[in-house]
């Protein structure tokens, strides 16, 4: 999976944009990049409407290839594997999403101060990844690219910025990394759908949590 991402330690005014996602066609030639770019189009669209209907966990490499109308050994060329598939199914949604935390609108965007952005940033990806997780938990097959792919990479840099500019007396990686734990996939899916606990709960539990790594700056004496 290639794409440029930031830093895991960047400087506190930082300014970066979405990871690149795409996944490179193994063996492409540059001039067949427009004729791959469109049949990789197609694969996903394909793979789009078979997981509608019989869900990720029935997803095959041979049902997308059928689907599409190509071979089977063309779907294994443009992804590599089942994982790369499901991957690449995940960057268009992935990239919706990091759109609006690095350059949407306040309290998620830019143009809120860091310690807003922070509280905002949990409940959006709570609700982001209940909306997808049967696609993010179907490409989770190797645990440590849970922290390795450039989405979560990306998260981590994004959460330790507004940590840092948020001013945190601790280790601001370290507590990056117990945040985004916090919100991971496989957690808020038991917590919600086998739990039946309410999303606002979560969201509530996600507020306290910030608050104690970076309390709300205390206002002078005699100020307005």
């Amino acid at each position: 999976m290639t794409g440029s991402v930031p830093p895991l330690t960047p400087p506190a005014d930082a300014h970066y944009g979405p990871a690149d996602l795409t996944l490179t066609p193994v063996g492409e030639a540059p001039a067949l990049r427009a004729d791959a770019a469109r049949n990789r189009t197609r694969l996903l669209e394909a793979a789009f409407e078979l997981m509608g209907s019989c869900g990720a966990a029935a997803l095959t490499m041979e049902a997308v290839a059928t689907s599409a109308g190509v071979g089977k050994g063309t779907v294994f060329r443009r992804f590599g594997d089942r994982t790369g598939l499901l991957i690449a199914l995940l960057d268009h949604r992935e990239e919706l999403f990091q759109g609006a935390f690095l350059s949407g609108p306040p309290p998620l965007g830019p143009d809120a101060p860091a310690l807003e952005r922070l509280h905002a940033f949990g409940p959006a990806t709570v609700r982001h990844d209940r909306d997808h997780h049967e696609l993010i938990l179907a490409a989770r097959t190797d645990p440590r690219r849970n922290h390795t792919v450039p989405a979560a990479r990306l998260r981590l840099t994004h959460v330790t910025m507004l940590l840092r500019q948020a001013h945190t007396d601790g280790d601001a990686v370290l507590l990056a990394h117990t945040l985004l734990g916090y919100l991971d996939t496989a957690l808020v899916h038991h917590l919600i759908c086998e739990q039946s606990m309410p999303v606002e709960r979560l969201e509530a539990g996600w507020h306290d949590l910030v608050h104690r790594m970076v309390p709300e700056p205390v206002a002078p004496p005699g100020s307005a």
